[in-house]
């Protein structure tokens, strides 16, 4: 008998593939110009020249140095000078010793909460949330607990999440720039996050470990920062990939920090270890290790999807849609224009616009429009969307 948890999830794919792949069918009927794909967050801005210039100078190298296996947590040079690059940038004191080389950043977070978590423990995160999370909480048989924003600006409900601790609690997520809404958490409100933390470790005898979630930190706009956690909490692992700032996300290249400081360092490190043998993650691609630490601080033209960014939620709140203004990432959080956001979803494919019900996230009412797409794309979509928005008028 096979399992039917595994098989569940097999059988029906993530809302975003499903509309992904609805709109490969459409653009091989209509063509792809006359369909407007917001649905998949795949990078449109090419990986720096950096990453073509290493990866050709690697290619010369002798095979057994670039395609051989690794040590499991990673190599010991890339993960310093990873850690090098992360003391000058945020004031840490990081070794190799402290950092552990993944196959991007969902690699990363599920092997945190394997890590961490056991059958009958908690995590917690807020709406709205990557979808996964609850895959990869519930697969080792914990309990997901989700805390609605605080609105209208979507900041963390703070009361509400500390109605929502317990002694169960293994573990807060948090994602910042987010996916989907693309707001940044303030350094006040993470700061408070922090100090509530503390208390309720103290108060129970056992750390609550902060997650951070950041693939996306890189891409934010208008001077935004967003804060290093581990500034603020001991407790925090960082979870990180090389998928959106140097538009990698097929070569699968990331790394989780683990502070010295951290309470069990010594027991959480292995255990870390452990988690990735146990899901089979077991020394992530060796030629990507390189790169990344060839181009570490590097990006893409970031620029491209600012412009994006105001092209959209310009043209879309000028036709009258109520949209939460982005901070970061490449996603922009609409309301939609009826409570049932499949249905919105449903009748935008009328006009062949592909967008994301927010249910999945954690946030029913709202669609998520992935802006990480060709200019052209926006400009030519938006009659389609004022023929929806006539609809409902």
């Amino acid at each position: 008998m096979i399992s039917q948890e595994c098989y569940e999830l097999g059988s029906k794919s993530s809302i975003i593939r499903e509309i992904f792949s609805f709109g490969l069918q459409r653009k091989a009927e209509v063509g792809a110009d006359r369909v407007y794909d917001f649905s998949l967050g795949n990078p449109s801005i090419p990986a720096p020249d950096s990453v073509k210039r290493a990866v050709l100078r690697l290619m010369e190298e002798p095979a057994e140095t670039i395609h051989a296996y690794s040590p499991a947590p990673g190599d010991g040079k890339v993960r310093g000078i990873i850690a090098d690059s992360l003391n000058r940038r945020f004031g840490e004191s990081f070794t190799a010793e402290n950092i552990f080389m993944t196959c991007g950043a969902a690699a990363s977070i599920s092997i945190c909460i394997k890590a961490l978590g056991n059958p009958g423990d908690e995590f917690i995160t807020f709406a709205p949330f990557f979808p996964e999370y609850r895959c990869w909480v519930e697969g080792i048989g914990a309990e997901l607990k989700v805390v609605q924003p605080h609105l209208p600006d979507f900041q963390i409900d703070m009361k509400a999440l500390e109605g929502m601790i317990t002694p169960k609690t293994k573990g807060i997520i948090v994602n910042s720039p987010n996916n989907p809404s693309g707001v940044v958490y303030t350094a006040e409100s993470l700061r408070e996050l922090a100090g509530l933390l503390r208390r309720k470790s103290q108060e129970y005898g056992e750390p609550v470990y902060l997650i951070s979630d950041e693939p996306y930190r890189e891409i934010v706009y208008d001077g935004v920062e967003v804060p290093y956690l581990t500034n603020d909490y001991d407790d925090t692992l960082v979870c990180y990939s090389y998928s959106k700032s140097l538009s990698l996300p097929g070569e699968r290249i990331g790394y989780i920090v683990i502070p010295s400081r951290l309470k069990d360092y010594k027991k959480v490190f292995p255990a870390i270890a452990g988690a990735a043998r146990v899901l089979g993650y077991v020394c992530a691609p060796a030629l990507f290790q390189q790169v990344a630490a060839e181009c570490v601080e590097d990006t893409g033209d970031i620029s491209a999807y600012q412009q994006n960014r105001d092209l959209l939620m310009g043209g879309l709140e000028g036709l009258g849609y109520e949209c939460v203004p982005p901070q970061g990432a490449f996603y922009l959080f609409v309301k939609a224009l009826e409570e049932d956001a499949y249905a919105f979803c449903e009748r935008a494919k009328k006009y062949d616009l592909l967008l994301v019900p927010s249910d999945d996230f954690g946030c029913p009412g709202y669609v998520r429009i992935a802006y990480c797409v060709a200019e052209e794309t926006i400009v030519h979509s938006m009659p389609a969307f004022r023929k929806l928005m006539a609809e409902y008028r």
